[in-house]
């Protein structure tokens, strides 16, 4: 079958549409359950590129999560602390590596990721379709299934959820094509590969050190990267993407956006967060929008209103300004990818915040001095890649 009738395109007035392959051969999918439509297939591929060249890069199943066209998180399969288990609330859970992954891609922005399109590098196995199952969702993409886990992933959404088999051998043209207003465009595929050899070439500043786990997370960041709606910025840690900032007409606005992000991720460890005593019957994306709320400046609004009440079934105390400051400390280690230069050290100081000591990203700034000197100042190590990773 080389074309697959769709429901309709970005909007439900947008038709006819279709996916199809112009040189006649066979679409390298198959529709197992569902009807995906013209945006889920957009999410379905670039996810798939994205978890196939981490797993490639690192050795390691990966997995990611995707929302409009963007990872709302990537990850690749380390065990998980109980801390993240906790947080990610797959305590009661048995995890593959494959599972962990997906895990960690949901977890790190659970906000994000509801209503998500999920990749998995490796096969779905019956661990991460449990774990998919309680998860809003609307689909999912992998090289295979077994049939334990098809058939745990066809009860979701009322028989409909969407699953979709990929040929992982599929390679497409070297050339792409994409119309726009009527008039086609044509480029070369990036097929850029990412590897250590483009973090340890150019290293400008006076630290050159980078641990291992350093590497692993600063290729999770820049693959993720290089599919992320442009300007793009990535936080990394533990063998995952915790802050995403995408499609941000301000570079520092991404580093913002991500670094509030990776905040959020660091914050909901507080042993304040931890001890959140939800009420029995509060619906898992209800208790998820709670936490966010619990840790913002909204939550003196909860407790005024009194609302607090159809939430925990005790009253918990704020986490303040202080408490809040000292835990973010703590968070070190971090790893930051850009998917272009950083033009002002304004970036590297807010990158500081949520603790990044690693940075990689192209070059090229006329102001590559002040950068460098501002990553001297807190004893970071940055790498230049020389490659920009734009993504539109």
């Amino acid at each position: 079958m080389n074309e697959l009738a769709l429901k309709y395109g970005c909007n439900p007035n947008q038709k006819p549409s279709r996916i199809f392959m112009k040189n006649g051969s066979d679409l390298p999918v198959e529709v197992l359950n569902g009807k995906p439509g013209y945006i889920n297939f957009l999410d379905a591929f670039n996810s798939w590129q994205l978890v196939k060249e981490l797993k490639a890069a690192t050795g390691l199943p990966a997995a990611a999560s995707f929302k409009h066209v963007s990872p709302a998180g990537a990850a690749v399969a380390t065990e998980l602390s109980d801390t993240l288990k906790k947080i990610y609330f797959v305590d009661d859970l048995e995890l593959s590596p494959i599972a962990s992954a997906y895990a960690k891609a949901r977890g790190a922005d659970r906000m994000s990721s509801y209503g998500d399109w999920v990749a998995l590098s490796d096969t779905c196995d019956a661990q991460t379709a449990t774990l998919l199952a309680r998860e809003v969702s609307d689909g999912i993409i992998a090289p295979d299934y077994t049939p334990e886990a098809l058939e745990i992933l066809k009860t979701k959404r009322k028989g409909n959820y969407n699953v979709v088999k990929i040929d992982p051998n599929y390679t497409p043209e070297p050339i792409e094509h994409k119309d726009v207003f009527g008039i086609t465009f044509e480029q070369g595929r990036n097929e850029l590969k990412i590897d250590e050899a483009m973090i340890t070439a150019d290293i400008p500043t006076k630290n050159k050190e980078f641990p291992a786990e350093a590497k692993r997370d600063l290729l999770i960041a820049l693959i993720t990267l290089k599919y992320t709606q442009s300007n793009s910025v990535c936080y990394a840690k533990d063998g995952q993407a915790i802050g995403v900032g995408a499609g941000q007409q301000s570079r520092v606005h991404c580093t913002r956006l991500a670094g509030n992000k990776a905040d959020i991720w660091w914050l909901r460890q507080h042993p304040k967060v931890l001890g959140l005593q939800f009420v029995d019957d509060i619906r898992r994306p209800d208790r998820d929008n709670t936490i966010d709320v619990y840790i913002s400046d909204e939550y003196e609004d909860v407790l005024r209103d009194g609302t607090w009440q159809n939430l925990f079934k005790v009253k918990p105390e704020p986490l303040t300004d202080e408490e809040k400051k000292e835990w973010l400390a703590k968070n070190t280690g971090v790893s930051l990818g850009s998917d272009a230069f950083f033009p002002f050290g304004d970036n590297i100081e807010r990158a500081k915040k949520s603790g990044v000591q690693y940075v990689a990203q192209p070059g090229g700034s006329i102001r590559d001095d002040n950068v460098i000197e501002t990553c001297d100042k807190y004893n970071m190590t940055m790498a230049f890649t020389g490659i920009r990773l734009f993504h539109h």
